[in-house]
């Protein structure tokens, strides 16, 4: 037997994650260091994944497939395509930056507090999402991708309404309350959505009696098996519910600002950067693929709805007062381009969504983790509480500008490459979506520009002109992925060359085309 190199990518962390559990109390620091280690361990085996891989070989590569619960046809079966390992290899690489940066986010409280923050407990809940984040990528049974679907909810949980923001002006008592608001909102958002999609997983094992996603789509395409048009409308829509409002998708977005602006920053990162991919993912895995004509019947309005949540995220990005609440609805907006991408149902289009999950992520990181550490040293949220901060921070304010850079797709990186490849995508089939989605891309800009000026430039106001600037583990947490941003913004060739294949084939199960250009090129 070949080693099981998919599972012992997501069994690592998960063993960390019992391991730094139980660490003893007292030794915080040993706790900090074995999670360390082990995401740097997830990420060397992420690293074999992404060598073993060849684009140009079979559709799912480093299969795994075990017999489970017989009696339901439930395997424990694993593989991935490009797209899945574009993703594992992004949540590989941002978590040991996830951890650097939440280094002191679960120390004991100070100003002679009594409450205690469990370290261990803290690294192991992030370990743990790691671990589950990884097999839902790599997951092709759909009862085991439901399972790790729904069960990341429960340490993600603890840690937005166990391990909050210390930046908040109400006191501890009133940020217990809206940290315990903005986890009970998420879970409630989620476990709705999963509830929903359970029905659906049980309804498609009624119709195709089978859980493995390979089996049903060779099924559905030798003609063996067939779905009446209203059981896989109704199949689609349990599935896609589900990971809309994982994504999120406006109108289902409403409890992302409320647990980014709650959580400490790493664990913000973690939402919208990684968590929150897996409902993109899974459209593209599940959604097209098991139900390709439903997919295509519900494309008009799903456009409808990723042009609003472009629009509208921008729009109340501009409007908000607080950081963490800004970079959250920029976040809607960004999530709505990429299920834009999706649905455009062109090569264009799932290419540049697929990178700009991975673009997303890392851009996402650079700011977010930034403006915690600028959050951390002023006690403050609030954009207004801050000026001149590059006056005496210059460092800080030089990362915080690249990352709102690359927020609002500047040339030159990451982003602006998946987000052109999006518009030409969609503009290509929907032009008049395409044309109304670039708005966003104006939007984007005012607000990255206006939070900079407002916090950055001007007076230094005397709260911060004390202000440290960052200090070594904070520029190992941040450079990094600076240069990668640059790096994939120049040459993005590794990773589509990676992601274009798989793209290929989805098209090809949904059984659309490009569409040819109007005016053809001249010769």
């Amino acid at each position: 037997m070949s080693f099981p190199l998919l599972t012992a990518t997501a069994a690592l962390p998960a063993l960390g994650a019992v391991a730094t559990a139980a660490v003893p109390a007292r030794q915080r620091t040993a706790a900090k260091w074995l999670a360390l280690l082990v995401t740097l361990a997830t990420l060397a085996l992420a690293i074999v994944v992404l060598v073993r891989f060849d684009p140009d070989g079979a559709r799912y590569q480093l299969t795994e497939s075990h017999s489970w619960i017989r009696d339901f046809g439930v395997r424990y079966e694993l593989g991935v395509d490009g797209i899945a390992v574009a993703l594992v290899g992004l949540t590989a690489l941002l978590m040991p930056f996830i951890v650097l940066a939440g280094w002191h986010d679960a120390d004991p409280l100070e100003t002679g507090s009594r409450r205690w923050r469990p370290t261990q407990g803290f690294f192991a809940l992030i370990l743990a999402v790691e671990a589950m984040v990884i097999i839902s990528f790599e997951a092709t049974d759909v009862f085991v991708f439901y399972i790790f679907f729904e069960a990341m909810l429960i340490p993600m949980y603890f840690l937005i309404g166990g391990f909050g923001d210390r930046a908040h002006s109400q006191g501890e008592e009133a940020a217990s309350t809206q940290r315990s608001y903005a986890a009970v909102k998420f879970l409630l958002y989620n476990l709705a959505g999963g509830l929903i999609m359970l029905a659906a997983v049980i309804g498609l094992y009624v119709v195709a009696g089978s859980f493995s996603l390979q089996e049903i789509v060779q099924a559905r395409a030798d003609g063996s098996l067939t779905m009446a048009t209203s059981t896989e409308r109704w199949l689609f829509l349990g599935f896609f519910f589900a990971f809309a409002v994982k994504a999120p998708l406006w109108p289902l977005h409403t409890w992302l600002p409320n647990a980014m602006q709650e959580s400490t920053a790493p664990v913000a990162v973690l939402i919208t950067a990684v968590v929150d991919k897996v409902g993109t993912f899974a459209m593209l895995r599940f959604c097209l693929q098991l139900f390709p004509e439903a997919s295509k019947w519900a494309t008009p309005v799903i456009l409808v709805l990723a042009l609003i949540s472009i629009v509208y995220g921008a729009l109340l990005a501009v409007g908000q007062r607080d950081i963490k609440r800004l970079v959250a609805y920029a976040s809607i907006s960004h999530f709505g381009f990429i299920v834009m991408g999706i649905f455009a149902m062109t090569t264009q289009g799932q290419s540049g969504a697929t990178l700009y999950m991975v673009n997303h992520g890392i851009s996402t990181a650079v700011l977010m983790l930034v403006a915690g550490f600028l959050i951390s040293r002023r006690g403050s949220r609030l954009i207004a509480d801050y000026g001149g901060v590059q006056k005496v921070a210059p460092v800080l304010a030089g990362t915080f500008l690249i990352g709102g850079l690359a927020t609002l797709s500047l040339p030159g990186l990451a982003p602006f490459v998946s987000e052109f490849l999006v518009l030409v995508g969609t503009f290509s089939r929907y032009p008049v979506i395409g044309i109304v989605a670039t708005v966003g891309i104006v939007l984007a800009a005012l607000y990255t520009l206006v939070l900079y000026q407002r916090t950055m430039t001007g007076p230094v106001k005397p709260e911060v002109s004390a202000m440290p600037d960052l200090r070594v583990r904070e520029v190992l947490v941040v450079a990094p992925l600076i240069v990668l941003l640059v790096l994939l913004g120049v040459y993005p060739k590794p990773l589509t060359s990676i992601v274009d294949p798989a793209v290929k084939q989805t098209m090809s199960d949904v059984q659309q085309k490009d569409p040819k250009p109007a005016v053809e090129a001249a010769k």
